[in-house]
C-alpha cells in the first residue's frame, strides 16, 4: 500500500491544528489554503479565546459553566457531548497555545489576563490585545512550517477546492482542484479529506467574515451527497460599521473591556454625543437586562439594537440606522493596550478617533453556526470518544469537517470567543480520529487501483470549466446576480424574518440560480482568470443559501438567531401578582410546546440542482435539561420560578417536564447518517 496521507482544506487555525496534530502523529498532510495562510479568515478574530482558568475558578467557574453557558448561549440547539469534550479541553488548550508562542496579554502581577465576553458572568476569556486571532494563527503557523521543513507537510496555497472524490462504495479518496494562478485543474489523492474552510458570509453580500468565505467547499460537498445542518443558523453580530465593499467588526471585547451601547432618548439628537447629559441617554441593554447589561449573547443584543432603530425610530442618525458604542469613559493607556487593533481599523475607515467619539454601529452578519453534518461517538460519561473515526465525520466516509464549517459546537447562537476555541479545539482532537480511520483501511487512495477515478474526476472538471469558458456572448452578469442574492438573503433571512417574505425570497433565489446557469465571462483567459472562479463560486452559493431560506421557512419559532416575530413568547406584563402569575404558566407551557415541536437539528440533502431536502435529528440533551433562555430580563424572574417549580414537581415523578424528552440521549454513538425523524 502506498503511503498514506490527508487533504485538509484551508489553512485557518482548524486547519493548522489539524496540520500540526496529524505531523506529530507523523501522518503526511497536504495543506490547500485558498491564498496564503497567514491571510487566512482567522487571522481577522480580534475579541479573545474562551477557557477558565485558576483566576475565574477563584470567583466560582469551572468547566461545567463553560458548558452550561455554552449550551444555554446555543438555546439548546447544539448536541451536548462534543460541547462538554470542547470545554473541557479549553484550559489545555490555552496552556500549549501560550507554550508555543501566543503573546496573551498579562496582568501586572504577571498572570494571564482575561475579559468578559457576551452571555457569561465570568471573564473567562483570554485575549492579545485585539488581534488574537492573528496572534493565535500565526504561532500554530510556526509550528506547521516547522512539519514542513521535516517533510510532514506539503503546502498549496492559492488552490480552489471544487469538490470531493467518492469510489463506488460511497468513500471520499482525495479532491480536485483548481490553481488560481495557472488554472490547472488536478486531483489529489488522499484517505482522508478535512474542510476547514470557515463560513459563508459571502452569500448575504456583505459580511464581516473575509471575502473568501463564500461556503464553495462546503457547497461543492454537499452536491456530491454530503449533508449540511442548522442551515437557517446565521449569527448577526451587534456591532460592526459599515462599508460600501464589506462590513468591518467592532469586536464583543470593546464591551467587555466596559464600552456601553446607547441612543439618545430624543430621535436623531443633532447634538454631539459628548454634549448630551446621562438623564437624556437610552442605555437599553442595561435597563433591559440589568443582570448581564451590554453583555448579553449577541442575537439579544442585535435584536435589541435593531428594535431602537427601526421599531423605536431612535437611531442616532436620520439617514442610517446606528446606536452608539462607547468607550470615551475609559482610560486612554488601558484602550490602546487591551483594544488598540479595532480603534486603529474604526480610526482608519471612518476617520474619527473612538477614544474621544463614541462609535456608530449597527449589526451585519458573522458568522454560520450550521455547516457541514458531522458525526461522534458519546462516552457513558457524556464526553466523546477519543480516537473514534465518526467525531467530526461526515455521512460520507473519509470526509470529515471542523471549525466554522461544521455545524456541532454553537446551536443557535454562538457565544463570542467560542469559535477560536472550537475551530483549535475540532483541528486538534481529529488527529488521534484520522489516525483510527487511516490504520482501518485496506488500500491507499494513492494506490494504482484509483487512478481511474482520479483520471475521471478530474476530467469532469475540466470539462466544467470548458464550458464556462466557451459560454456564449450575452448571458447574466455573475457579479449583478451575486449582488441580487446579496440584497435578498440580508432581507429576508438576517434579524427579523417573516413567512411571506422568506417564501418570496426562495422562489426568486431559485430563479437567480436558473439564471446564474447562463453567465457570460468577461474574461476567457487561461492564465489568473478571476472571472471563471467568481461565476463558479457564485453557483456554489446558491444550494446553501436556498437551505438557509428553507430551514428558516419551515422553523415557526424563535430560538437564538433565529427570530420570527409572529411567533415570538409573549412576556409577562401585568402588575396583579395573580395574574403575572398566570401569564408565566402560560409562557411556560408555550415553551414546551415549542421545544417538542423545534428542538431538533435541521439536515439538508440536495438533489442534482442544489434544491435542499429537509429531515430533522433529535438533540442529545441529556446533560443539561433545557430551561427558559431569560438572561435576568426584566419581568422574567416569575417565569424562572414558575419553571423551577414544574421541574421539581417532575423530578418527584408529577407531571412530564420538557426535559424528559431525552431525544435518544441515552445513546453512546450516532449513526453516520441522520434518519428523517
Amino acid at each position: 500500500m502506498a503511503k498514506q496521507r490527508v487533504l485538509i482544506v484551508g489553512g485557518g487555525l482548524a486547519g493548522l491544528a489539524a496540520a500540526m496534530k496529524l505531523a506529530e502523529l507523523d501522518i503526511h498532510v497536504d495543506l490547500m489554503a485558498l491564498g496564503p495562510v497567514k491571510r487566512s479568515h482567522s487571522v481577522c478574530a480580534q475579541g479573545g479565546i474562551n477557557s477558565v482558568n485558576a483566576t475565574t475558578r477563584q470567583q466560582g467557574d469551572s468547566e461545567y459553566l463553560h458548558f452550561d453557558d455554552t449550551v444555554y448561549g446555543g438555546d439548546f440547539l447544539q448536541h451536548q457531548p462534543p460541547v462538554k469534550e470542547m470545554t473541557e479541553w479549553a484550559p489545555r488548550i490555552i496552556d500549549l497555545m501560550e507554550r508555543i508562542g501566543v503573546p496573551f496579554n498579562r496582568t501586572q502581577e504577571g498572570y494571564r489576563d482575561q475579559r468578559r465576553f457576551g452571555g457569561t458572568l465570568f471573564k473567562r476569556t483570554a485575549f492579545a490585545g485585539a488581534t488574537t486571532g492573528q496572534q493565535l494563527l500565526y504561532a500554530l503557523d510556526e509550528q506547521v512550517r516547522r512539519a514542513k521543513v521535516d517533510g510532514k507537510v506539503t503546502s498549496y496555497e492559492n488552490w480552489d477546492y471544487l469538490g470531493p472524490i467518492i469510489d463506488d462504495d460511497g468513500r471520499c479518496r482525495g479532491a480536485t482542484a483548481q490553481n488560481l494562478v495557472t488554472m490547472e485543474i488536478r486531483a489529489f489523492p488522499a484517505d482522508a479529506v478535512v474542510l476547514a474552510t470557515g463560513g459563508c458570509g459571502l452569500i448575504f453580500g456583505r459580511s464581516t467574515m473575509s471575502m473568501a468565505c463564500n461556503g464553495s467547499a462546503a457547497s461543492r460537498s454537499v452536491m456530491a451527497g454530503a449533508h449540511y445542518g442548522n442551515a437557517e443558523f446565521i449569527q448577526v453580530h451587534p456591532t460592526a460599521i459599515p462599508g460600501s465593499d464589506k462590513l468591518r467588526l467592532m469586536s464583543e471585547s470593546a464591551r467587555g473591556e466596559g464600552g456601553r451601547v446607547w441612543v439618545p432618548r430624543k430621535p436623531q439628537d443633532s447634538r454631539a454625543p459628548k454634549d448630551i447629559p446621562e438623564s437624556e441617554r437610552y442605555y437599553f441593554l442595561e435597563e433591559r437586562y440589568p443582570k448581564y447589561g451590554n453583555l448579553v449573547p449577541r442575537d439579544i443584543a442585535t435584536r435589541e439594537i435593531f428594535n431602537v432603530c427601526v421599531n423605536e425610530g431612535l437611531s442616532v442618525e436620520a439617514d442610517k440606522q446606528c446606536v452608539y458604542l462607547d468607550l470615551t469613559h475609559i482610560p486612554r493607556e488601558e484602550l490602546d493596550r487591551k483594544l488598540g487593533g479595532i480603534l486603529h481599523i474604526y480610526e482608519k475607515f471612518q476617520g474619527v478617533d473612538p477614544r474621544d467619539v463614541p462609535m456608530k454601529i449597527f449589526p451585519a452578519v458573522h458568522y454560520s453556526m450550521g455547516g457541514m453534518w458531522v458525526g461522534y461517538e458519546r462516552t457513558a460519561a457524556g464526553g466523546l470518544v477519543p480516537g473514534s473515526p465518526l467525531n467530526q465525520q461526515t455521512n460520507i466516509p473519509g470526509l470529515y469537517a471542523i471549525g466554522e464549517c461544521d455545524y456541532q459546537y454553537h446551536g443557535a447562537n454562538r457565544l463570542g470567543a467560542n469559535s477560536l476555541l472550537s475551530c483549535i479545539f475540532t483541528g486538534l482532537f481529529l488527529g488521534p480520529c484520522l489516525q483510527t480511520s487511516l490504520n482501518s483501511l485496506k488500500y491507499s487512495a494513492s494506490d494504482e487501483r484509483f487512478d481511474l477515478l482520479h483520471r475521471a474526476e478530474r476530467s469532469k472538471q475540466e470539462m466544467l470549466h470548458k464550458q464556462l469558458l466557451e459560454a456564449p456572448a450575452g448571458g447574466e452578469n455573475p457579479y449583478l446576480l451575486h449582488q441580487e442574492l446579496g440584497q435578498e438573503m440580508t432581507k429576508a433571512a438576517t434579524v427579523v424574518r417573516q413567512n411571506d417574505q422568506l417564501a418570496a425570497a426562495l422562489e426568486h433565489v431559485s430563479e437567480l440560480h436558473e439564471r446564474a446557469r447562463h453567465c457570460s465571462l468577461s474574461d476567457t483567459g487561461m492564465w489568473t482568470n478571476q472571472n471563471v472562479t467568481f461565476t463558479k463560486n457564485l453557483l456554489a452559493m446558491f444550494p446553501i443559501a436556498k437551505a438557509i431560506l428553507a430551514g428558516a421557512l419551515k422553523r415557526d419559532e424563535c430560538r437564538g438567531a433565529h427570530y420570527k416575530p409572529a411567533f415570538d413568547m409573549p412576556g409577562v406584563e401585568s402588575v396583579d401578582p395573580a395574574e403575572r402569575r398566570r401569564e408565566a404558566e402560560r409562557w411556560c407551557d408555550k415553551f414546551e410546546e415549542k421545544n417538542r415541536k423545534f428542538l431538533k437539528s435541521t439536515v439538508a440533502s440536495f438533489d442534482s440542482k442544489g434544491n435542499p431536502t429537509l429531515t430533522y435529528e433529535d438533540v442529545d440533551t441529556s446533560l443539561i435539561p433545557p430551561r427558559p433562555r431569560l438572561y435576568g430580563i426584566v419581568g422574567g424572574d416569575i417565569i424562572e420560578q414558575v419553571w423551577k417549580e414544574r421541574q421539581a414537581q417532575a423530578a418527584s415523578g408529577g407531571a412530564k417536564g420538557v426535559t424528559e424528552a431525552a431525544n435518544g440521549a441515552a445513546a453512546v454513538s450516532r449513526d453516520p447518517a441522520p434518519a428523517a425523524r
